[in-house]
């Protein structure tokens, strides 16, 4: 059974413009949050960095509420800073990340995913599901964090938006899930038509240049790829 960890990191970190005092909670990221997809997956681990970042942002907005900040940069501060932080400042971030990790590998024992049943063919030409407000964020942070980080793989660069993500504040989201709205609208309006239009299953014949095994595969990757963005949220 973990123990709750209440520490106070009695050092002043300078990131960009601004300084905060450390004070890390192990609550500050609940363990009984589930992923997104299947309600029963356990929620990702957090790395030390995570706790890192998302505490300085913290620290940021208490000292300065309602002020916005360039997340890019304030990213790549967050990422200057830890790079040249000394083992023993870190220990703390990694102490928290281990305590998560173990919550994580406990809920993974007790875990059993379902089965998952045949998917059915899609019709081409109908109206495809509308991003989130995380994708969105993705797609406009991605080349950023690419440039910044030449060297990162796929997965880590999903995992670093993921980070991203969860350390904006809800002004600063609004704009990507209002993004999202809109275009979540447009779709139940276009789907509307569609099925008005009874096209509903009327494009297999269409899809049958692609194969079953194909159109399955393209579709596990866009899940695939949607887990890992929405599972690094906070991973």
């Amino acid at each position: 059974m973990l123990t709750d960890l209440q520490t106070d990191v009695h050092c002043i970190q300078r990131i960009d413009t601004f300084e905060c005092t450390l004070v890390v909670r192990s609550d500050s990221h609940p363990a009984s949050r589930m992923a997104k997809g299947d309600p029963a997956k356990p929620k990702g681990k957090m790395s030390a960095y995570a706790y890192f970042v998302k505490t300085c942002r913290e620290e940021h907005n208490k000292k300065n509420p309602g002020v916005s900040v360039n997340f890019s940069e304030f990213s790549k501060k967050c990422s200057e800073r830890w790079k040249v932080m000394s083992p023993k400042e870190k220990t703390k971030f990694e102490e928290l990340a281990k305590q998560d990790k173990a919550r994580y590998d406990q809920e993974m024992m007790n875990y059993n995913p379902g089965k998952r049943g045949r998917k059915t063919k899609k019709d081409p030409s109908a109206p495809r599901r509308p991003p989130s407000g995380f994708f969105l964020f993705c797609s406009e942070h991605r080349p950023s964090i690419k440039a910044q980080n030449p060297s990162l793989g796929i997965g880590d660069v999903a995992k670093k938006l993921g980070e991203m993500w969860n350390n904006l504040s809800d002004s600063e989201k609004q704009p990507f899930l209002s993004k999202a709205n809109k275009l979540k609208d447009k779709y139940q309006k276009d789907m509307a038509d569609y099925k008005s239009k009874g096209k509903v299953g009327g494009g297999v014949a269409a899809g049958k240049a692609k194969s079953r095994d194909d159109e399955d595969d393209d579709d596990d990757e866009e899940e695939e790829d949607e887990d890992d963005e929405e599972d690094e949220e906070d991973d």
